[in-house]
């Protein structure tokens, strides 16, 4: 087992993939070698193994949203916009549709970001699943959040632990090299 090796220029890009490392660390060693440190998590990871490996800074590629204005009325047979933003009018529409219990929620937005030119009709549809989903357990949840998915697979897997012991299980699995998923042998952490 290799232990989790410093954040610096010397650094592999490889081996630097195959930690774990928290955003700020990543922002810190961005500022102090002249990254860019705009972007989520995984864009910044990018930028730091490309200058890992080739020495060479990525600029931030802005993803400015094109100036486009949802319809001044939206019905149930209007067509999700490009560049969807969850704005006052489009919750005022969900509400009236759904109830008040409505929330634009992670897994609907990007619903919603990723389905352009589906009615909205088809997005009122995908609320009610993605609902459903979650009462099952279905949802995905993202690279991003490696901790959240962790957690959730270490209870899965292991009834009436507390979730101390799901902590120091994860603190010793991302000082490991590799991926950041829970398997069992993580419990020699506990012994």
């Amino acid at each position: 087992m290799q232990e989790r090796p410093t954040l610096n220029k010397q650094l592999d890009g490889a081996i630097f993939r195959n930690f774990y490392w928290l955003k700020e660390e990543l922002v810190e060693f961005c500022r102090n070698n002249g990254l860019p440190t705009t972007g989520g998590k995984l864009e910044i990871t990018e930028r730091i193994a490309h200058f890992l490996d080739t020495g060479e800074i990525l600029l931030f590629r802005s993803n400015q949203k094109k100036n486009t204005t949802p319809p001044t009325t939206i019905t149930e047979d209007s067509l999700i916009e490009p560049d969807f933003i969850c704005s006052e009018k489009h919750r005022a529409f969900f509400k009236e549709r759904i109830g008040k219990g409505f929330s634009f929620n992670v897994h609907f937005q990007k619903w919603l970001k990723s389905n352009t030119g589906k009615t909205y009709k088809e997005a009122i549809t995908a609320y009610y699943e993605i609902l459903e989903g979650k009462k099952k357990g279905k949802n995905t949840i993202h690279k991003q959040f490696e901790y959240n998915t962790y957690i959730r697979d270490f209870f899965e897997d292991n009834k009436g632990k507390c979730f101390e012991d799901a902590i120091k299980c994860w603190k010793y699995k991302k000082q490991l090299q590799g991926h950041n998923r829970y398997e069992k042998s993580d419990l020699v952490a506990l012994e």
